[in-house]
């Protein structure tokens, strides 16, 4: 699967980086601390958005510099124009991975909460960063557990036909095969599986 690009190979041409002269490890030393991208997958309810945000807390509370990326929010705004079909689901997470790229040169912990169920998605985001700035966190829960929080009311909507290609109802979810970390949030609170991020990223 590829995902969608934007410009061409004309525009590719016409285009040159431009090198400026703070660096990436000059805004991290003003913030001390190693920028990182910590990418929270997993089913719709599984509780991404529940640790990144208790994340985002305890590292705000420690003096960090970060940014939490939520995917419901960005489709208020940067991806309002995006649907749940393949091709749109692909570009969603191509913008998301750019900016968490661009935020992670800016100095910041990047916490990225999103779906982002195939894997060609989840690779093209890694590849943007260098190697040890991209942690893929796997926060499972099955489907049925999943069906059963459902507080958006998603599941259930879905079995009634009134929304379609809803991960985990009939939409695919490639579970990660290699995470830094994976989350069982079936068997751990919340703040339990932030105490897990904090001890093994910063």
């Amino acid at each position: 699967m590829e995902l969608a690009r934007a410009g061409g190979p004309l525009r590719e041409l016409n285009v040159e980086w431009q090198d400026f002269d703070v660096t990436r490890e000059a805004r991290e030393a003003l913030k001390l601390q190693r920028a990182q991208c910590l990418w929270l997958t997993g089913l719709p309810a599984s509780g991404k958005s529940t640790i990144a945000n208790l994340l985002e807390r305890r590292l705000t509370a420690e003096g960090r510099h970060t940014y939490l990326l939520d995917g419901d929010n960005l489709r208020h705004g940067l991806n309002r124009d995006l649907g749940f079909a393949e091709t749109d689901r692909e570009e969603n997470i191509r913008r998301v991975a750019e900016v968490a790229r661009l935020m992670v040169d800016a100095g910041l912990i990047v916490i990225v909460a999103l779906i982002s169920p195939f894997r060609a998605g989840r690779d093209y985001a890694r590849n943007l960063f260098e190697p040890g700035e991209f942690q893929e966190i796997f926060v499972d829960a099955s489907p049925a557990t999943c069906a059963a929080r459902d507080p958006k009311g998603l599941y259930a909507r879905a079995r009634r036909g009134e929304i379609r290609n809803l991960t985990g109802v009939d939409g695919p979810y490639e579970r990660p095969e290699r995470p830094e970390l994976r989350l069982d949030t079936e068997e751990r609170s919340p703040e339990a599986c932030v105490e897990l991020v904090v001890a093994e990223f910063t």
